[in-house]
């Protein structure tokens, strides 16, 4: 946590939400809401980072996040350099470390980083520039920070402030997703009251990840009265073969249908982090349905990403 916060308790990087001050978690989600009209363009834009530049350092594809946090920045009022490393000397064989130093010395003050090693940021924030700020955009599976808070963000407009009095099932491929571990560090802070995890034994983690959860593989009895469902997606590209059957059995054993929503609580919620697999994790029918935020996810990304920004860089 040294890392993340000043001695006075300030945020200096974010780079995961495990062990976060549940005050500073709540006070960033109320900032997004604050400023959410902002966010999707239906107010003036704001001007707090004029003169400051930042840089999207991705080292992986990305849509949503990468695009919501370039809008984030440039609602701020920032200038944004969008880092590719497909077309950039890190084919060559430069280290993350030294391109984030040669960004440094253009005036670069933050970098959005995304890396498929675990604690890629962690180790930039540890090597960078005292005026430096990392913000981790997800790292191999250890974290991705700004989901698991406009994830909060979501639920909580649809349910309140209460976590307490909430089911909240996540599903899938928790054992590869960054997503599932900074939504369960999210939860816990916030003090979810129930949170329940189910998929398949080989898609579920090994270690310590899962504590306080109820656990289960059976999707059908696990829906039961749920109130939020967290569909997650199969990560096949840090997959190991075989650890599912196919799809099709996939889909069969864990896909939500519109038949299975039916066992969740009537005004149960489905959420997903995209990109969605469709006719595997959901079907159209749910992805597209009424009780699906998961464009409302996405349009809250903005805003917490903003909120973020701020916090950090304002």
């Amino acid at each position: 946590m040294s890392l993340q916060l000043t001695s006075d308790g300030r945020l200096r990087h974010l780079l995961t939400l495990d062990g976060l001050p549940r005050e500073t978690m709540t006070r960033l989600l109320d900032r997004a809401g604050q400023i959410r009209d902002a966010a999707l363009g239906r107010t003036h834009k704001r001007d707090s980072l004029f003169g400051t530049t930042l840089c999207t350092l991705f080292f992986e594809p990305s849509t949503r996040t990468r695009s919501s946090f370039q809008i984030a920045a440039q609602r701020l009022g920032a200038d944004v350099l969008n880092f590719d490393a497909s077309t950039s000397s890190a084919r060559k064989g430069e280290t993350a470390l030294d391109t984030l130093k040669n960004l440094e010395a253009m005036g670069v003050r933050g970098f959005i980083v995304r890396h498929p090693d675990n604690g890629a940021a962690d180790a930039l924030a540890a090597h960078c520039g005292e005026d430096t700020t990392i913000i981790n955009a997800g790292d191999g599976r250890s974290a991705h920070p700004t989901q698991g808070l406009l994830d909060a963000l979501t639920i909580r407009q649809a349910k309140g402030p209460d976590f307490s009095r909430l089911k909240i099932l996540i599903t899938g491929d928790v054992r590869h997703s960054r997503v599932a571990r900074s939504d369960l560090h999210a939860l816990r802070a916030l003090g979810a009251g129930e949170i329940r995890v189910c998929g398949p034994q080989s898609l579920l983690p090994d270690d310590d990840m899962l504590k306080g959860c109820i656990v289960g593989d059976d999707f059908d009895e696990m829906l039961k009265g749920a109130d939020v469902l967290m569909m997650l997606r199969l990560q096949r590209e840090r997959m190991e073969e075989g650890l599912i059957s196919s799809l099709d059995d996939y889909h069969r054993d864990y896909g939500l249908t519109a038949a299975r929503l039916k066992h969740a609580a009537p005004d149960a919620v489905v959420m997903h982090p995209g990109p969605i697999n469709r006719g595997v994790e959901m079907t159209d029918e749910v992805a597209d349905g009424p009780q699906s935020l998961v464009l409302r996810q996405v349009s809250n990304g903005v805003a917490i990403r903003m909120a973020v920004l701020e916090a950090l860089l304002g």
